[in-house]
Formats: C-alpha cells, structure tokens, sequence
C-alpha cells in the first residue's frame, strides 16, 4: 500500500483496472497512479480522472476506451492519472483528512500541502515533453448542461472545448485547478460531464477521448462564433462560515438560518432576474452568503440583499454549478456567477 501523497507509476494497464468498479482502484492500486500508455502517434494525450471521488464518469469512460484497444497500441500515446482512488472508495468528493485535489495543482496559494507535492509531481513528469492536449474530466452535483472549461483565450484550447460542447466556460479563479497548470504547457480543458451514473454523459466522455486520441492536430484556423457559446466566470458565491442552512421541502425552515429554494440549480446557464427569491432567512440573520471577482473584491451587496425575511437579487444573473448538496456547497461554493463574451477578434 502507498504511503500519504506517494504516486504510483505503471507502464501498463493491470488486467484488474478493465472491469474493476471505481471504489476498487484504492485496494487495487493503493493510492493515486499514473500510467504512461504507449501509442501509434505522440506527443501523450494527458488524461486526469477521479480528482474527486465521487465523479465516475471519467474512469468509467477511460476503461471503455482500453477495453476497446485492448491488445492493440492506442491511436495515440496517453499519460492516464488517476487520482483521490481514497476518496472513491468512499463514493465521497474528498475526505476530511484530504485538501481538494482540484484547488493543489501548481498556482496553488499552499504549495506546501502533501497534495501539492502528489500534483507537482505529476505535472513535472508528464510535461518533461509537453503533451498533445490535456483533458480533466469531472462530474457535477447540480443539474447542468455538459460544457468544457478553458483559461485561455486561445484557438486551440477553443478548439479543444467546442469538440466536446458548444457551452464553453473561461475562468481565472479558483486557482490550482489541473487545466490552469497545465495550460501553460499545452492545449487544456476541463470536460464537466453531468450528474454521476448517467450513461449520456458517460457515451459523451467516451466519444470525445476518442476523437482526441485520433486527432492529427489541433485546427489551426478560428472558431466559428456560431459554433460556440463563450462565457466567463465573474465571481464565486460562498456560504459564509458557520451559517445554518439548507433547502426547501428537505430541511426544518424554522431550524435553519437559511432555507433555499429547491429549484436553485434548474438555473444553472439559465438566468435569475432582479428581485427574484433565492431563499427564506429567519428575521435578523446577516448577509448569509459572500460574492467575491477575481481580484478578491467583495461584490456581494452589488449582486444580493436581505429584504425582509427573504434573500433576493439586486441584478439579474447567469448561475453555474449550483447544487443542492449542502456538503459539497461547504467544501467548494454555492454556485458561480457567468456573464456572455464574444470571442476575440
């Protein structure tokens, strides 16, 4: 068994990874694990799965496509890194010992955690020739459209995003996230691939490592506007520490500070308008949640208010990721905020 932040190297795919369920791989690999995979074409396609234990998706759709080369080289060579294997045992996003593997990568404010090293590591190894492309594949708790995420304004990583999705999100923040660190190697995106379990996400997944796999190049000439739907991440919405809350029809309202409505992430890439609900609050309790730009400004009395007993919107809003797992809101956010950009000329 690996010990506390040791990456595991292979060179080949363990006949036992093909048919195993995600909550193996710790038994099966003893900690995170990075596979180089020979191929017909280089450089690697750099793959990042399982940075959070309970998004599947990823691994499932890295076994499909090794089940269907399996005895055969792969169009093209692949660094496969799969990664909180601890937390997926558990079906949890991160355990309480652990800091997120998605906010360790280098950027990282705290490079000093052992989860910084594990993702220094990696990046070191896999970028000692700079790889193909690179692809992070996650699943999200809210109800959302598949969209791929980018943090650069650049054709190739445009190109890399519209292959899996017309929505493409541009976002700065939150920093150390694997697609920022490794955008300053290659082409890379962020593939947010729908709820767990869903087989249209999982065939989604699939098909995109698989025309990545086949691809000769990136496309050199610019993306259609019409073939794209640009947004970008303004701010990030937070519950403010120790604030009782939860959401409606599945809580005691009297016993919560905050009570949100139910349908909070059926706005996810939709809009909320000025002066529309976002939840109850119990008369007295301050501002319960916090807006912070790029930069770290507080903007939360430009975008929200406490009238009455009721928390509503100053402006209207492009929600993204909202989620109604209360445990994933306390270990990450409560949702983004979006506004629409042309691409650039």
């Amino acid at each position: 068994m690996a010990g506390l932040g040791m990456l595991q190297r292979y060179s080949e795919i363990p006949k036992a990874l093909l048919d195993c369920k995600v909550t193996d791989l710790f038994a099966l690999l003893g900690g995170p694990s990075l596979f180089y995979l020979e191929g017909q074409r280089s450089p690697p396609l750099f793959i990042t799965v399982l940075q959070h234990g309970n998004e599947p998706t990823g691994f499932d759709a890295v076994q499909k496509i090794l089940l269907k080369y399996d005895g055969a080289k792969l169009p093209r060579a692949v660094w496969l890194y799969v990664a909180n294997v601890e937390a997926a045992e558990q079906g949890l996003r991160v355990l309480p010992h652990q800091n997120d593997y998605n906010r360790a990568w280098p950027g990282t404010p705290d490079d000093s955690t052992v989860e910084a090293n594990l993702m220094a590591q990696v990046v070191e190894i896999v970028t000692e020739n700079p790889p193909f492309a690179s692809i992070d594949i996650h699943n999200n708790t809210g109800c959302n459209p598949h969209y791929g995420c980018i943090n650069r304004q650049e054709t190739p990583f445009f190109h890399l995003a519209a292959l899996f999705a017309r929505t493409t999100v541009y976002f700065r923040q939150p920093v150390g996230v694997q697609s920022l660190a490794m955008a300053e190697h290659c082409p890379a995106v962020t593939l947010e691939c729908g709820q767990a379990g869903q087989h249209a996400a999982l065939d989604h997944a699939t098909e995109y490592i698989d025309a990545c796999l086949h691809m000769h190049h990136l496309p050199e000439h610019t993306v259609v506007p019409g073939d794209i739907h640009l947004l970008e991440t303004v701010a990030v919405v937070k519950m403010r520490p120790g604030v009782s809350f939860g959401f409606e029809g599945e809580a005691d309202r009297s016993a919560l500070e905050v009570c949100f409505r139910s349908d909070l992430d059926r706005f996810n890439f939709g809009s909320l308008k000025k002066g529309d609900r976002l939840a109850a609050v119990q008369p007295g309790t301050p501002m319960p949640i916090c807006a912070t730009i790029n930069d770290g400004r507080d903007i939360t009395s430009e975008v929200f208010e406490v009238s009455g007993e009721q928390l509503v919107l100053k402006e209207d809003i492009i929600p993204s990721m909202a989620t109604l797992d209360t445990s994933v809101i306390r270990q990450d956010c409560l949702f983004y905020l979006m506004k629409e950009i042309a691409l650039p000329r």
